[in-house]
């Protein structure tokens, strides 16, 4: 195997010399040492929310940590000791380059002087709701051309049950090396929760399963060394299934409370009071808010991986579809809300100024991926609404390959209806009401402010 050449003083050429001496000690042994020492160079495939958070964790606790991303722009922000991730501050990342513990690169080549890799890449859906396996399987690839003896993959993308068994390790496994004996293959779902102030990659429990008990110790020492608590499991597939039940937990219970929304609107009653006395119970009941729609890189996603799987193996996961469906027309539901209010106004959608604010899959992060927010502005527009946005958090907002430039909050002034679909903090929402001729409350927000121009979800 060709390894790109790096000096031998370069403090992440060490992984190049531990490969020289495993025909010595077992494969298992030296990776341990490494680790225990913490002279193995980490690598991690992909920088963006998850990847950057958990490169920073790793580094910060004395392991060298080598960053693999495409983007050329976000490799020389990380070199520059900048932060392109809102829960990772510059300073955290300035430190870890000036102290030598942290290199990001485009070069995935370099994968060969790693001696622990953790593959964090998207795994969107497609059209169909199928799985995307597109980026997980490039990593893949790249990790098969630098695989060598004691190297530890661990791949925490959310995907499908069996990925790791049914599509990782066959294509690590062409190389003629064995699993838990000469490398070692873990799944470890991601858990970071973007703009969560409490629990960040440090002190959220991470779960481990390797594909053979020696896979998973090593992996579980790996993750000891990054986070304060590691779960291991007897398996790949229940690590896997086990952040899909996360995830799908959130989704059901959700699409509840958005399904009681729409119950308790047809019938006059305040779904946020009838939420906040069930919660009273000490036992037995969970609250769960409804909204504008699901968001985010999580949530949306994959509980339709486990139905996915599910379907393949002859089950029907009704319950998750159906949930689906609910929380998929919530959008909608907000524009006919919108629609009733302007009505009751005189005035018709087309042609009114309609000024969102929050355009954000959640507060308090700029991430706007599978936001609600697209879906109604994209109907609003549909119907001819003149619509525009603020957000405190990103200054740009992609709609139907157009980019929309958001606008200063003070001009909802000019507005005739207010649509609060991402309530951030540090918004002067007693000055939004103040100003705002018309405001439609998805987010239950402005419960304070008894006003007859407030119309909540």
């Amino acid at each position: 195997m060709s390894i790109s050449p790096l000096s031998p003083s370069d403090p992440f050429a060490g992984a190049t010399v531990a490969s020289s001496s495993a025909a010595v000690r077992a494969p298992i042994e030296e990776l341990r040492e490494r680790l225990n020492s913490r002279t193995a160079v980490a690598g991690v495939i992909g920088l963006g929310y998850v990847g950057l958070p958990l490169s920073v964790e790793i580094a910060r606790r004395g392991l060298r940590v080598m960053g693999f991303e495409k983007d050329a722009a976000k490799v020389a922000e990380l070199a520059a000791g900048r932060s392109y991730i809102s829960d990772v501050a510059s300073k955290e990342v300035a430190e870890i380059v000036s102290d030598g513990r942290f290199r990001a690169t485009t070069n995935a080549e370099l994968l060969a002087h790693c001696d622990v890799v953790s593959v964090c890449v998207p795994t969107p859906l497609g059209k169909t709701r199928e799985p995307d396996m597109r980026f997980v399987i490039s990593a893949a690839e790249d990790l098969a051309a630098a695989l060598r003896p004691g190297m530890l993959v661990l791949l925490e993308s959310t995907t499908y049950p069996g990925t790791t068994d049914e599509l990782i390790l066959p294509m690590l496994s062409r190389s003629g090396l064995e699993a838990g004996k000469d490398f070692f293959l873990c799944f470890s779902p991601e858990r970071i929760d973007p703009g969560n102030p409490t629990f960040g990659a440090n002190n959220i429990p991470k779960v481990v399963g390797g594909v053979t008990p020696a896979c998973t110790e090593m992996g579980r020492l790996f993750y000891s060394m990054a986070t304060d608590t590691v779960v291991p499991v007897s398996s790949a597939r229940v690590a896997e299934t086990a952040k899909l039940l996360e995830n799908t937990f959130r989704m059901l219970n959700i699409g509840l409370a958005n399904e009681m929304a729409m119950l308790c609107r047809t019938m006059g009653i305040d779904v946020w009071e009838v939420i906040e006395a069930a919660a009273t119970k000490p036992f037995g009941f969970m609250p769960f808010y409804p909204g504008p729609g699901l968001g985010g890189h999580c949530i949306p996603v994959d509980p339709f991986y486990l139905s996915w799987k599910s379907k393949q193996a002859g089950g029907e996961p009704r319950l998750i579809e159906l949930a689906g469906e609910i929380n998929a027309r919530m959008p909608n539901t907000v524009v006919s809300i919108v629609q009733e209010a302007l009505n009751d106004a005189g005035k018709p959608i087309r042609g009114s100024r309609i000024h969102v604010v929050g355009v954000a899959y959640k507060k308090n992060v700029s991430d706007t991926r599978e936001s609600p927010a697209l879906d109604i502005i994209r109907r609003l527009r549909r119907f001819g609404g003149d619509v525009v946005f603020s957000d405190a958090f990103t200054d740009t907002f992609r709609v139907d390959g157009e980019t929309l430039e958001a606008i200063p909050l003070a001009q909802v002034r000019e507005s005739d209806c207010v649509i609060l679909v991402t309530d951030h903090d540090g918004v002067d929402y007693a000055q939004l009401v103040e100003d705002a001729p018309l405001i439609v409350d998805t987010r239950n927000r402005l419960k304070a402010f008894r006003k007859p121009h407030i119309v909540r979800l």
